[in-house]
């Protein structure tokens, strides 16, 4: 695996950790951390977050070898 497709990995997962946050508690850990939502380091978070997802899409597509 390509580091950037590990990078993309874990900001997906750093993504969906904070929506889990939001719809079980209400709690919007990014914004809390980076001065709200319209911050513009959040804003920045979440875009790149963003990005990662589209790229995450790729992984779907691509073909691997297989381990015979």
């Amino acid at each position: 695996m390509k580091i950037i497709d590990r990078i993309a990995l874990i900001l997906v997962i750093i993504g969906a950790l904070n929506w889990g946050s939001v719809g079980l508690f209400g709690f919007d850990c990014v914004a809390f951390l980076f001065g709200g939502q319209m911050s513009t380091l959040s804003r920045i978070i979440y875009s790149l977050v963003g990005i990662a997802g589209l790229w995450c899409i790729t992984l779907l597509f691509r073909d691997q070898p297989h381990d015979d």
